[in-house]
This record gives structure tokens, C-alpha cells and sequence, in this order.
């Protein structure tokens, strides 16, 4: 028997020679290890890599991906103060007087039924005076006492887009409108509703975000 051969060991179980085999593991499982490593690996890559395209194609980047911070602090600013409410005159407490300052016809009459119809009494309706007649080249002109810049003038405006105003010294309420060349026709009804309702009932002004100092 060999000194190789362990004791207790023989015949078919002898070793011989003069080293001991060397004793491997076998091969197969490292590979199968390594290569689950490897596909772990590449789909972790891949998975990746579908995630930048996702996010390139939506317009970002990896780092805009991430849940946006919150930008500079603001202070909402005060509210301003409540603006004490104005009382307008009804269409129907305004007397308006209609005159006709352009060569054109009939202006005069049309522009009063027209008001008329939408509530306003109407008063002289005619020519406008020499002051004025062929000399007014806007739409025309709103003139009354000076407390109709705050009543009667702002109400009859919404019927005429784009006239202005001007105040004399008459001591009664009534006022005019003098149709000035540009005249094409009175605001149409749904504007001219629009416009009364937004000055009856103003909208507040919605609080602003100032960025706060420092």
C-alpha cells in the first residue's frame, strides 16, 4: 500500500503516485453565478438607460426627473384697500341729448331711438351746435356737469365705445352726446352689457406674490 492511501483504505480506493489529487470545484456553478451577475447587470443597465430616454423625450433632463423645489419664498402681498362702492344712476335717471356733429343725416334720431331703447331718456335730439358741429373727429363726445364724470358719464360711455368727455358749466343733470365723424354706430347690446356689468359689479383685484427680501 502506498503512504498516500489513507488507512482503512484499499483495493480499488488505493491511491498511487507520489502527490495528492487536486480537488476543484466544479465549474459549471461559477459560470451559471457569474453569468446571473451579468444579466442582473445588464438589466439594470438597460432599465436605466429606458428611464433617460423617457426623460429626454419628455423635454428633461435625470435631474429635472426629480420632483421639482420649491422656487423663491413669497410674501403675498397686503390686499388693498377696499374701494369705497359707487352709486350709479339707473339708465332711465339719465337724460341725454343727442346732436349730430357730421355731415351725415339722420344720425341724430337713430342714435336716440337706439338709447331709448335701452332704457335712457332721451331729451333734445338735433344738430349739433356751432361749437362743435363738423369739429369733432372722434366718435364723439359726452359733455355734462362736472358730477357727471361720476355718474352719468361713465354709464352713457359703455353705450359708446371710444368717447371722451368734457364738462361745462351748465347747472342741470342732462347730458350730451355729440356724434363726432368716426360715429359708426353705438356699442353693440352684449358688449354694452358686459361693459355696465363690470363697472356695477368690479371684480376685486386678485393678492400678488412678492418675493420675499434676502
Amino acid at each position: 500500500m502506498s503512504m498516500l492511501t489513507p488507512p482503512g483504505m484499499g483495493g480499488k480506493y488505493r491511491v498511487t503516485g507520489t502527490a495528492y489529487p487536486r480537488m476543484r470545484r466544479p465549474r459549471r456553478r461559477g459560470r451559471i453565478v457569474a453569468a446571473g451577475i451579468a444579466a442582473t447587470a445588464a438589466l439594470g443597465l438597460a432599465g436605466w438607460g429606458t428611464y433617460q430616454l423617457i426623460d429626454v423625450f419628455g423635454g428633461g433632463s435625470g435631474d429635472a426627473a426629480r420632483p421639482a423645489t420649491a422656487g423663491p419664498a413669497c410674501a403675498t402681498a397686503s390686499p388693498s384697500p377696499a374701494v369705497a362702492a359707487v352709486t350709479f344712476p339707473k339708465p332711465a335717471d339719465i337724460t341725454v341729448n343727442v346732436y349730430n356733429a357730421t355731415p351725415r343725416s339722420g344720425l341724430a334720431k337713430t342714435t336716440a331711438d337706439e338709447l331709448k331703447k335701452r332704457g335712457f331718456t332721451i331729451g333734445k335730439v338735433g344738430n349739433a351746435p356751432a361749437t362743435y358741429d363738423k369739429k369733432v373727429p372722434g366718435a364723439g363726445i359726452l359733455l355734462g356737469a362736472p358730477d357727471a364724470t361720476k355718474g352719468a358719464f361713465p354709464v352713457l360711455g359703455t353705450q359708446l365705445k371710444g368717447a371722451t368727455s368734457r364738462t361745462d358749466a351748465r347747472a342741470t343733470a342732462d347730458v350730451d352726446l355729440i356724434i363726432g365723424t368716426a360715429f359708426s354706430a353705438l356699442t353693440a347690446p352684449q358688449d354694452a352689457t358686459a361693459a355696465m356689468t363690470a363697472l356695477l359689479h368690479p371684480k376685486p383685484k386678485t393678492p400678488t406674490c412678492v418675493p420675499e427680501k434676502g
